[in-house]
Formats: C-alpha cells, sequence, structure tokens
C-alpha cells in the first residue's frame, strides 16, 4: 500500500501541476481587469464614532493641536535635501555606534562588528507639525513629531569563531516626538552654536531583521523583545532629559566671555622712583588693569612728595581669561596742573599664578612694554605687588589642577585659601538688562534702563523711537560678601532727543530681592513694570562665588 499510494501521489503531481499552469495561463489571458474605483472621501463630522477613533492617530499634530504649526514647505525642503542628507548622516551613525559595538566585542564569542552596507533610501521623514516654545534664555526650542517609514539599507557583518554573519535591517519605521534647541543664540552667523536634541517620548521602532536570508523577527517572543531593548537603549541615550548635541559654531568663536574667577592685587610699595618734581621727589600713584578689558583702570592713593612710596591697598578684577589675560601695572607722578608723567609701566601675565597660592613680584619698571627696544638704560625704579587669582566654584575644577604654567617666580610658603577663608564669601554679582516690553511714555519712547545697587549708577544704551527696546547689556559687582537682606533697583527711562520741558520721563521700575538671587545662583525672569500701564522688562541677576 505505501508504494502505491507513493506511485500515485508522484502521478497526480506530474498531471496536476501542467494542468494548473495551463488553466491559470488561461485566466491571466483572457480574464479582463476590474475597473478600480474611486475611494470614497468623506468630512470628518460624517464618520462615525469607531472610524474617527481608528483614523485619529493618522491626523497630523497641528489640526488636533493649534499650537502645532502646518510645515508642508518643511517636508518639501527635506524632500530636496534628502539625497544629500542621505549620503552625510550615515557618517553620524557610524560615529555613534562604533562605541556600542567595541563593547561587545570580546562578549558572546563576537569577534568584530562593522556595517557592511548603509544607506538610508531614497524615502525622507515626514514632520507632522512644529511648536516653537518661548523661554527666556537665549535659545530657540521647536518640538516637532517625526515619521520615517523608510527604505533603507542597513546590513551587519557579526564574525563569530571564524564565521561571517550577516544581519539585514527591512521594513524600517520611526515614529517620535523631538525637541530641538538651537543654543545660545550668538552674534555670529549662523547666530546659534549647537543644535540640542532629545526625545519627548520613547520611540516607536519597527522592522524585519533577517538572519541568513530568514527573519528572526517572525520567531514568537522575539519581536516584542527586541523593540523593547531598542526602546530602553535609545531612552537611556535621548530620551529628555538626555541629549545629543551637535556642534555648529567653534566654541572660542562664539562663546561669549564671562566671568571665571576674582584677581586680588596688593599693591605693596616702590623703589627709587624718577624724581619729576622740581624738589626732587614725585606724587606717585598706580593705575591696574587687565587687557581685553574696557572698563576703567583702577588707582591707588596718591603719595605726597616720595620716592619710595608705600601704598598696600588691595584691589580685585574680573579675570575672564587666565590663560591669555595680562595684568598692566603703570606708575604716574601726579601733577596740578597739566598731564601726569608716566614713571614707568610693566606687566604680569595671569598665566604665571596658581589658583588661590598668593605670589610676590618684585618688577623692575619699564619705559614701555616694548621688549624690542633696548635703547632706554635709565633706571626707573621697582614696584612690589601681591597676586592672587581665586577661581568662581564653577570653574574651580578646571582651574585647580594646578599651576597654569610651569614657570613663574613662587613664594616660599604657599598660602591657600579655603572656602571658608579670606575669599570663602566674596562674590561677584552680574545683572544683565536684556529688554523691556510695550513701555511707553507720555511724550517720548526714547528707552534706557538704569540700575541702581549700593549707590552705584550703571545706564544701558538709549534705544530711539521704540517700545521694545533690546539692550542685552550686562553690569557686575564686586562684593566682599553675600547681599542675602539687599535689594537692587532697575528703572526705565526715556529721554527726549532736543532740550525742551520734561526731556527725561520715567517709564516704570522694579526692585528686586537678591537673598532669591544669592539662595539660587542664578534667576532669569520677566517682570512688570511698577507704574507702567503693560510694560515688562527681562532682567537675568546672577551670584558667583570665588
Amino acid at each position: 500500500m505505501g508504494f502505491l499510494s507513493s506511485l500515485l501521489g508522484i502521478i497526480g503531481f506530474g498531471i496536476g501541476l501542467p494542468f494548473g499552469l495551463i488553466l491559470g495561463f488561461f485566466f491571466f489571458i483572457h480574464s479582463k481587469p476590474r475597473k478600480v474605483q474611486d475611494p470614497n472621501v468623506r468630512p470628518l463630522y460624517e464618520l462615525d464614532t469607531r472610524a474617527l477613533q481608528d483614523l485619529l492617530p493618522e491626523i497630523p499634530l497641528w489640526v488636533k493641536n493649534p499650537d502645532y504649526d502646518r510645515v508642508d514647505w518643511l517636508n518639501k525642503v527635506i524632500s530636496e535635501m534628502w539625497p544629500y542628507l542621505a549620503k552625510a548622516i550615515p557618517g553620524m551613525i557610524r560615529s555613534t555606534a562604533q562605541p556600542i559595538f567595541e563593547e561587545y566585542i570580546g562578549k558572546f564569542l563576537i569577534e568584530t562588528i562593522e556595517f557592511d552596507n548603509l544607506s538610508l533610501g531614497n524615502l525622507p521623514p515626514l514632520v507632522y507639525g512644529l511648536k516653537v516654545y518661548e523661554t527666556n534664555e537665549k535659545e530657540v526650542v521647536m518640538e516637532t513629531p517625526v515619521r520615517w517609514a523608510g527604505n533603507p539599507n542597513i546590513s551587519l557583518v557579526i564574525k563569530l569563531l571564524s564565521l561571517k554573519i550577516t544581519v539585514r535591517l527591512v521594513d524600517l519605521q520611526i515614529f517620535s516626538t523631538a525637541r530641538i534647541a538651537l543654543k545660545p543664540l550668538v552674534p555670529s552667523f549662523p547666530c546659534f552654536s549647537n543644535i540640542v536634541v532629545s526625545l519627548m517620548e520613547k520611540p516607536y521602532v519597527d522592522f524585519g531583521l533577517e538572519i541568513l536570508g530568514g527573519d528572526i523577527m517572525s520567531i514568537p517572543g522575539l519581536y516584542r523583545f527586541v523593540q523593547e531593548t531598542i526602546k530602553r537603549q535609545v531612552a537611556s541615550l535621548y530620551l529628555w532629559p538626555q541629549t545629543l548635541e551637535i556642534p555648529i559654531l567653534d566654541p572660542s568663536t562664539a562663546a561669549i566671555k564671562k566671568p571665571v574667577g576674582i584677581l586680588h592685587v596688593n599693591v605693596v610699595r616702590a623703589h627709587k622712583l624718577l624724581k619729576k618734581d622740581l624738589l626732587g621727589a614725585s606724587d606717585p600713584y598706580v593705575k591696574l588693569s587687565l587687557t581685553g578689558e574696557s572698563l576703567p583702570a583702577k588707582k591707588t592713593t596718591i603719595k605726597k612728595k616720595t620716592l619710595y612710596p608705600e601704598w598696600n591697598e588691595n584691589f580685585k578684577l574680573i579675570v575672564k581669561e587666565p590663560e591669555s589675560q595680562v595684568l598692566r601695572l603703570q606708575v604716574y607722578d601726579w601733577d596740578k596742573v597739566g598731564g601726569h608723567d608716566r614713571l614707568g609701566v610693566q606687566t604680569i601675565p595671569l598665566k604665571l599664578l596658581t589658583p588661590y597660592e598668593r605670589k610676590e613680584f618684585k618688577l623692575d619698571l619699564l619705559k614701555d612694554t616694548n621688549l624690542s627696544d633696548s635703547r632706554e638704560k635709565k633706571k626707573r625704579g621697582q614696584v612690589e605687588v601681591e597676586l592672587t587669582f581665586v577661581p568662581f566654584k564653577e570653574n574651580s575644577i578646571k582651574y585647580n589642577s594646578g599651576p597654569l604654567d610651569a614657570y613663574g617666580r613662587k613664594e616660599s610658603g604657599i598660602d591657600r585659601a579655603s572656602d571658608d577663608g579670606a575669599f570663602g564669601r566674596a562674590g561677584l554679582l552680574s545683572v544683565l538688562v536684556q529688554g523691556a516690553e510695550d513701555v511707553e511714555g507720555q511724550s517720548h519712547n526714547n528707552p534706557y534702563a538704569l540700575v541702581f545697587f549700593r549707590g552705584e549708577r550703571k545706564k544701558t544704551k538709549t534705544i530711539k523711537r521704540t517700545r521694545n527696546p533690546l539692550w542685552n547689556e550686562e553690569f557686575q559687582f564686586m562684593l566682599e560678601e553675600p547681599p542675602l537682606n539687599e535689594k537692587i533697583h532697575v528703572e526705565v527711562m526715556s529721554k527726549r532727543g532736543l532740550i525742551s520741558f520734561m526731556s527725561k520721563e520715567s517709564l516704570g521700575h522694579i526692585e528686586i530681592n537678591l537673598r532669591d538671587v544669592v539662595d539660587n545662583g542664578r534667576i532669569n525672569e520677566k517682570y512688570h513694570l511698577i507704574n507702567s500701564k503693560n510694560g515688562i522688562i527681562h532682567v537675568e541677576i546672577r551670584w558667583t562665588t570665588a
């Protein structure tokens, strides 16, 4: 019976196969194709509840949420640029994936992992809306849902015990919502330094995985395991608050120089200064300044009729670039009439200093700082100073690893200040007046801002004929103690260009309690102006301790 059933099966297969081919060919030739009907398009209000629920996930966010903007133009731009982006992005993928691959080499008998093919195909992703957030920071923040159902050609070659296994990715689909920040905004084209990207939710990833020609994702249970693993890996790298930062501008070009520490200068004394007065003496004083700063120079008191002045006066200077800035010391002879005579000059590079170490310098005064000019041989005396560079706490790790340079005179004993020592409570109060909105005067609108603190008065530039001035000016106050129980007063004024009655007018003012600044280190807020109908002023204040 076994032989007979096998024989009948072979005969049936031999007869049925050609018969089926002939019958199929007959129907293919003589059958007429049906006319494809146009889909039935109906307005949304005519659909029932179930149809709407099935359709809602496919509706773009700009339809569902009015704060998302329609961006068909952006999808058109991406479509035109995609052939070039598809060549540039694989390089970033390779550099990002290489460290991940290296973690698995040597494990599970894996010898090497490398890309065989890496192409993103010709189908670009689609942006389903764009939302722009308004913040008080110098940045532009956008949020956009992105969907990509592409046709990439991505294959990996994994070498296991000298056996090469090719893994191919097919039918890739990625749905996610990305937050893109362009920050910080700087006055250099393209006006932002970095692109910072993060995901606002775990991405939906769907794909097929072919190994040795078979799709292993069809194995029961494996599909969900692989999907969840990929979601966790991507979330650990880029899910907010984790970010991917793409630099656009060189930091040295784009970065706005900010204070990094305080230079404590003690002008001790001078010896054997030049005689400039008729009675054989001088009235010396010293001017101190740092290169790269536009602030007025600081001055010592004037010592009358002496060539050996003793000052022992302390000054604090704000340091922004300790590797390149230079302290300039100029000794002058004060004259009651006419200009003051310069007795000598000397400079000290800050890179000679080690953070928290006091150094003494006894310097020969020169006619000028041109080292190549050796014609001037006159002795001009000496000046003695003590310098200590104290970095702010946020920069102490950067500058506390050792000397800024390997040379320079050190005193025999190291006088290192602790956090609770001589410099522990001193700090820098920085007030950045960014701009104002809806400030309106009765007679004119030429607004400027005044900052009052501890008897000092600072003034921004005047912006003419506007109700929304943008100043972006910063003022700094060196303080010995934290301003815990003090307030800072900011007032917006308007000034008429020509001399006339009511030439100045107040457009509103605010008072800010500085305790919050000291406790938090920084505030960045918009305040409603007092005595103004709708006026708002944007102020950022920082308290940085040494």
